[in-house]
């Protein structure tokens, strides 16, 4: 099973890097976890470096979003057991130490143990406008490999929920995804018919794009 979490990393001056990322949950272990950071990421560097993380279960959609629009300035507290940072809004986190890798030249497995996990504050369950906002910032880190066509299809589709069911919250984030495929579409030249502050995002003729993937969202799931 994969869970989209908020991945925070510390390099070896102390400087937190905040990520979403999928986390696989291991099979054979309740307390194992595995880590897939691309190459090159932050994540990845500074797990190898420090040898801990921290995996925060997290029910505002606008750290998922912001992340993944260059805002990633978002309050953090000291983790209890391990050298790193906790976000303040998590309504949970787990601590783990990393146990072994599985190297690979694209994507290494990052195998971890939970050293220590503490809840924070009750889950209340997903409305329909934070899972579209949670699927909106896949697709963003996957703007190089889908054709904009389909991407707004999916967007389309993703709206009807978030007009139905968004709070304050979930709509900043919106817009913050969608200004990301809007300066996208400009940058690429391409047509983009009907863009009402939501997003449209269609090439005129399906064209596949390319597009700056930072230090390298993830191409299953997102995180860097």
């Amino acid at each position: 099973m994969i869970q989209e979490t908020i991945v925070i990393t510390q390099n070896s001056s102390g400087v937190a890097h905040i990520a979403p990322m999928g986390v696989h949950l291991s099979t054979e272990s309740h307390d194992e976890f595995i880590i897939l950071p691309f190459r090159p990421s932050t994540t990845l560097n500074n797990l190898l470096e420090s040898k801990t993380a921290v995996i925060n279960y997290c029910d505002d959609v606008r750290v998922f979003a912001g992340c993944l629009t260059g805002r990633r300035d978002w309050p953090l507290k000291p983790a209890e057991k391990i050298n790193g940072q906790v976000l303040t809004c998590a309504l949970a986190h787990t601590e783990v130490e990393l146990v072994r890798v599985e190297d690979d030249e694209t994507r290494p497995k990052l195998f971890c143990k939970a050293v220590h996990t503490a809840n924070h504050a009750p889950f209340r369950g997903f409305n329909r406008a934070q899972y579209s906002v949670l699927e909106a910032a896949i697709l963003i880190s996957r703007l190089n490999m889908i054709p904009l066509e389909k991407i707004q299809a999916e967007i389309d589709y993703l709206r009807i929920g978030l007009e139905k069911t968004a709070g304050e919250r979930e709509l900043e984030a919106w817009g913050w995804l969608m200004t990301v495929i809007e300066n996208h579409v400009a940058k690429e030249g391409v047509y983009a018919g009907n863009l009402p502050g939501a997003g449209s995002a269609i090439t005129k003729e399906g064209v596949h794009t390319e597009s700056q993937s930072g230090t390298g969202a993830a191409k299953a799931g997102i995180g860097s």
